[in-house]
């Protein structure tokens, strides 16, 4: 028995471990360990130790109970359960023993969840599935799923899209009132009818696009003029039929783009406006926006007007047989010759003016996928960007240019494309680099789109001995949809924007309601950041889900290429350095992935002055040639192909001996 000495002394030291705890709200931070952190509103994070983390997910809002540990750390308890954000997710079935469970897809939560047998839905061990929590581990640390649906196999077509398109949220199916909206729609819109509209039916507009492409967005129109051309470029016109203050509006801007993946498309619109009723399609009067711009001899763009039109597309002419036509291998569109030697002298005017007084992307070496009937690839093979193909981009550039002006010109509140260059943190580093390699350019501005034009030109001349131009990409920023107009480093531009793909893109889609509206004397201010940020994060969410996809079937293709030639090699070309390792691209498919050196027996120094890699033996830089073997992919990291060097791969060569030794 206690004496009452004892028991004062054992309630005061309760009462000071009591006072020494706080209690406060939290979210919880996962790990790749079992361990997490709880992030308080203050910004303090506290350690949750392995047992306390089985109570909770990553993101969840608890109230912890901090207290110190014997050994003077503080850790944090979980005491109660405030909200879970975690909703429905994807994953795939697995079995241990009897019992089934599944693995989340979700960054940071690398546990099972037991699905018990009244929510499994069908599933089986194996399928890819959507599913939610059915019971949070809060009371004893033994979370449950339910299955809402299964996705399918590794068997199924297709999958790889499938499942992408069910992880990133994007949908197929369009709103019940959006449908009944449409049909309304199509029903009662006259836009030919308008009496603002032009008449533009006597131009020979021609279309150039894929042969399969049913979605025609543009159509193109040259006349030689006094000083140069007049180009006129058709835009199909979506937004007469679709008013904003809609159902279907509002479903197109929360899919924001179509979205493309191999062997399967997410369309913008639905199929009856972008396929029909508002398809520049062959013969068929349509509404259209037209930019008509002058060009003169030298490729300057001039004035412009954009005019909300009538206008009848003559013909639906495929890249290829344009190509065949304008490099002399055949004569069968010779009833288009008018229209199409007039655009072609467009072209050569328009890219040789921006080769020479802005900035032009380099070509690189392309690759097709060619599907089978399982919608996993066939083949690859290379093919270079077609003449016709070039012809119709520059044309889309030049009515882009003036979109971009005229929403300038009228104090739009956007979209624009805009590209800061250089990044605003790296630019001391830029310097130095500059003064490293082309000390010629070093004091250029790089704020200025003189400046950054000066730079790139000479890190793009091929003397030099390191590639400079690829090196500095680590340095640059990447484009952004602005609401306030500025330059585009990247195309050596003042303004940009785009608005040839109203069919497929929200962006281009909102130029057009803004152009439109300063047409009709009205505010062109139907654009806020906001509404850009939420643009810009559907089209990166997009764009993650065409990347997993891509390399999950990139990954099945390697494999099948290696089970059948077990000591099959890859040459590939080094396309991005860092400290773990480097970037690679197949010579023969332009599949890519990364070579791992943080487990190769000798260390690696990284130089990022040279963009190199080097050890006592071996030396790797951007744009060396190397030869890989295929390892597998990493599903956690969006499927990325893994490889590894084929052994002697980068030796440095051997040092000369001294000539007194010969």
């Amino acid at each position: 028995m206690l004496n009452q000495d004892s028991l004062a002394q054992l309630k005061g030291l309760k009462t000071q471990m009591e006072a020494e705890k706080e209690r406060a709200e939290a979210v919880v931070k996962g790990t790749q360990a079992r361990y997490g952190f709880a992030v308080l509103d203050d910004g303090r994070e506290v350690f949750i130790p392995p047992d306390e983390m089985l109570k909770v997910f990553p993101e969840d809002r608890v109230q912890v109970c901090i207290r110190p540990t014997k050994d003077n750390k503080t850790i944090a308890d979980i005491e109660k359960l405030i909200d879970c954000p975690l909703g429905d997710f994807t994953g795939r079935c697995v079995r241990k023993g009897k019992a089934l469970f599944v693995e989340p897809d979700l960054p940071q939560l690398r546990r099972w969840l037991f699905i018990p047998p009244h929510a499994r839905n069908g599933v089986k061990d194996g399928d890819y599935v959507r599913a939610a929590v059915l019971r949070h581990p809060i009371r004893d640390g033994k979370p449950q799923a339910k299955i809402l649906s299964v996705i399918g196999d590794e068997t199924t077509p297709g999958i790889e899209n499938l499942y992408s398109m069910a992880k990133y949220h994007l949908s197929a199916e369009w709103a019940t009132a959006s449908r009944k909206e449409l049909e309304q729609l199509l029903q009662d819109c006259r836009p030919l009818e308008q009496e603002h509209r032009r008449d533009l039916t006597d131009l020979e507009f021609i279309s150039i696009d894929a042969a399969k492409t049913q979605d025609i967005d543009d159509a193109l129109y040259a006349q030689i003029s006094d000083e140069g051309w007049t180009l006129f470029v058709a835009i199909a016109d979506p937004t007469s039929y679709i008013p904003m203050d809609s159902s279907l509006y509002r479903d197109v801007a929360a899919r924001g783009t179509s979205v493309y993946f191999h062997g399967d498309v997410l369309p913008m619109l639905p199929e009856e406006l972008s396929q029909e009723t508002c398809a520049l399609s062959e013969g068929a009067d349509r509404p259209a926006l037209v930019c008509k711009i002058a060009i003169n001899d030298s490729g300057q763009v001039g004035e412009y007007e954009f005019i909300e039109a009538t206008i009848r597309s003559r013909a639906k002419l495929s890249y290829y047989a344009v190509d065949k036509y304008l490099t002399g291998q055949n004569q069968e569109l010779m009833m288009h010759a008018s229209p199409l030697e007039a655009l072609y002298q467009v072209y050569r005017a328009l890219r040789g003016h921006r080769e020479e007084h802005h900035l032009v992307m380099e070509d690189r070496q392309e690759y097709r996928w060619i599907m089978g009937d399982d919608k996993q690839i066939d083949h690859i093979e290379p093919f270079e960007k077609l003449l016709s193909q070039k012809l119709v981009e520059e044309c889309m550039i030049a009515a882009n240019r003036c979109a971009a002006r005229h929403l300038a010109e009228s104090s739009a509140s956007g979209p624009f494309i805009t590209h800061p260059g250089f990044r605003s943190d790296r630019q001391k580093e830029a310097q130095k680099f500059l003064e490293m390699h082309a000390a010629d350019v070093a004091a250029a501005d790089l704020s200025t789109v003189d400046g950054y034009r000066k730079v790139i030109r000479e890190l793009s001349r091929p003397e030099h001995e390191l590639p400079l131009r690829t090196m500095v990409n680590r340095l640059l920023t990447r484009a952004e949809i602005s609401a306030q107009p500025a330059p585009h480093m990247g195309m050596a531009l003042e303004y940009y924007t785009n608005c040839t793909s109203p069919l497929r893109k929200y962006l281009d889609f909102l130029v057009h309601l803004q152009i439109k509206a300063s047409l009709h004397e009205q505010p062109a201010k139907l654009v806020d950041t906001a509404l850009l940020e939420n643009l810009a994060g559907r089209i990166s969410t997009a764009r993650s889900a065409t990347l997993e996809a891509e390399r999950w079937l990139a990954g099945k293709h390697l494999a099948r290429v290696v089970e059948r030639q077990p000591e099959k090699t890859f040459k590939a070309t080094v396309v991005h350095v860092n400290s773990s390792g480097f970037n690679v691209r197949l010579t023969d498919n332009g599949l890519d992935g990364f070579v791992d050196l943080r487990k190769d027996p000798e260390k690696f120094s990284y130089d990022k002055w040279t963009a190199s890699l080097t050890s006592t033996t071996r030396r790797f830089q951007l744009e060396q040639e190397v030869e890989v073997l295929f390892t597998g992919v990493d599903r956690e990291n969006q499927h990325q192909a893994s490889f590894e060097l084929v052994a002697g791969c980068g030796l440095k060569p051997p040092r000369e001996d001294k000539k007194a030794e010969e």
